[in-house]
C-alpha cells in the first residue's frame, strides 16, 4: 500500500485495573494498560514503533516509553487536557498513513484518587497563574466553577433546566449499571441530583464526574497489520481538532464549544453525517459537557440539548442515540484526562464486545458507526473520532 493512502485500525485496547486502586502507581497501570491491549490485538511489542502518551513524568513520553521498554521512532505527548487523546489519535493515523509508523501506542494512567487519600496531593486543580490565567485567577473562580458559569449561560439564553442537566447524570448511571467495571452502578433519581450537596452553581455533586485511579491504552496500526490480529478491526475513519480559548473572557459564546468545529471536520472527513451515528462517547466530567457536546457535534439544534437529554435518549437500553455507554466520567470512571477511556469504550461497542451495555443499530444488528468526541481544559479544545465497522 503507498504511504499516504493507508487505512488506521484501532486492533488493541485495554483498560488497567480501574476505580480505587490504592497499592499501584501511575507508571503500574500505564504497564498494565499496555500489556493487555497488546494481547487483546494478539500483536508482538516489537511492531510498535510509535508512541503517544501525556501527564506523567518530566521528559513524557520517554519516561513512560522507556518504562515500557519502547524506544519508538515516532512520538507525541501533546496534552489538551481531557481531548488529549483524541487528538493524539488523530496524529497517530496521519504519521501511519503517511509511513513514519506502523503501529503507534496510546497510553494513560493515573492514580488521582489514591494520591489524594494518601495525602501526595490536594483535591484542588490547578492550572498555575501565569500567562493568561493571571487576569483570572484574582477573582477565585476553580475549573468547576468556569463550567458551572457556562452552563448557567446556557440556562438563561435557551432555557435549560436544572432538572434536564439532571437527567444526563441519570441515565448515565443507568448505563454505568449495565457494566462491571463502573465504580458507581446503582441507581440515582433526579431529585438525588438535586438534592446533593452544591459543589458550584448550578452545579451539585452529581452533576461532577467522580474521582477514581485508572489507566487505558489504545493501539492504532496500519491496515496490513490488522489481519494478523485477533480481533476484528475497528477503523479511524475521520478526526477533527480545534482549540477556543484559554481565557473565559475570550471565548465568544459560552454555550458553544470547541466541538461544534472538530466534530465537522470529523464528519466531513469520514463522508457521514451526525445522524449516522450508533452511539457517542461523549467527555463528561460536568453533565453540561454532554447537553452541549450533543448539539455542537449536531445530534440536535443549538438550545435544544435540554430537550433532547430529557426523554431517555442517552440510555442503551431504549436509547435513541446511546451515549457514555459505560457510564461516563460520570458513574464509571475519571481519572484525570478521561479521552482515552472513550476511545476503548468505542471500539468494544463497534466489535461487539460490551455484554449487558451492548448497543444495536436501529435495525437491530450491531453497531456500524461510532464517535468518541474529547473535552479539554474549560471547553479549550476539542477533537472528536468517527470510528467504524467497515472502511
Amino acid at each position: 500500500m503507498k504511504p499516504g493512502n493507508r487505512k488506521v485500525a484501532v486492533t488493541g485496547v485495554a483498560l488497567s485495573d480501574c476505580g480505587r486502586v490504592d497499592d499501584a502507581t501511575p507508571y503500574a497501570l500505564h504497564a498494565q494498560a499496555a500489556r493487555r491491549a497488546l494481547a487483546d490485538a494478539g500483536l508482538d511489542r516489537a511492531l510498535v514503533d510509535g508512541f503517544a502518551s501525556a501527564g506523567l513524568g518530566t521528559l513524557a513520553p520517554v519516561e513512560v516509553a522507556e518504562y515500557l521498554g519502547l524506544r519508538p521512532t515516532w512520538v507525541d505527548s501533546t496534552s489538551v487536557g481531557g481531548s488529549t487523546w483524541e487528538v493524539m489519535a488523530a496524529h497517530a493515523t496521519d504519521a501511519i498513513a503517511a509511513g513514519h509508523a506502523e503501529a503507534v501506542l496510546l497510553v494513560y494512567g493515573s492514580t488521582a484518587r489514591a494520591d489524594i487519600r494518601a495525602g501526595r496531593r490536594a483535591g484542588e486543580l490547578s492550572f498555575g497563574a501565569r500567562g493568561p490565567l493571571q487576569f483570572e485567577v484574582p477573582y477565585g473562580h476553580t475549573l468547576i466553577a468556569k463550567y458551572a458559569m457556562a452552563a448557567r449561560r446556557h440556562m438563561i439564553e435557551h432555557g435549560t433546566t436544572i432538572e434536564q442537566l439532571a437527567q444526563v447524570a441519570v441515565q448515565a448511571r443507568a448505563n454505568a449499571a449495565l457494566n462491571p467495571e463502573a465504580m458507581y452502578r446503582d441507581p440515582i433519581t433526579v431529585d438525588d441530583v438535586l438534592n446533593g450537596p452544591l459543589i458550584a452553581d448550578p452545579f451539585t455533586k452529581l452533576h461532577c464526574c467522580l474521582r477514581s485511579d485508572g489507566g487505558a491504552a489504545v493501539l492504532l496500526v496500519a491496515e496490513e497489520y490488522a489481519r494478523d490480529c485477533r480481533t476484528r478491526p475497528v477503523w479511524i475513519l475521520g478526526t477533527g481538532e480545534h482549540v477556543s480559548h484559554a481565557a473565559m473572557s475570550e471565548w465568544p459564546d459560552f454555550t458553544v464549544s470547541p466541538a461544534a468545529v472538530s466534530g465537522r471536520l470529523a464528519f466531513g472527513r469520514a463522508g457521514v453525517r451526525p445522524a449516522d451515528m450508533d452511539f457517542a462517547e461523549i467527555y463528561d466530567a460536568f453533565t453540561y459537557m454532554t447537553l452541549v457536546t450533543l448539539e455542537d457535534l449536531g445530534f440536535c439544534a443549538k438550545g435544544e440539548g435540554g430537550a433532547f437529554v430529557e426523554k431517555g435518549r442517552l440510555l442503551v437500553r431504549g436509547g435513541e442515540l446511546p451515549v457514555n455507554t459505560d457510564g461516563g466520567g460520570l458513574s464509571a470512571q475519571h481519572p484525570g484526562m478521561r479521552g482515552l477511556f472513550l476511545l476503548v469504550e468505542a471500539v468494544r461497542q463497534l466489535r461487539g464486545e460490551a455484554g449487558e451495555r451492548q448497543v444495536r443499530a436501529r435495525d437491530g444488528g450491531p453497531p456500524r458507526l461510532g464517535v468518541a468526541s474529547g473535552t479539554g481544559g474549560w471547553f479549550c479544545s476539542s477533537a472528536t473520532v468517527v470510528l467504524g465497522r467497515d472502511r
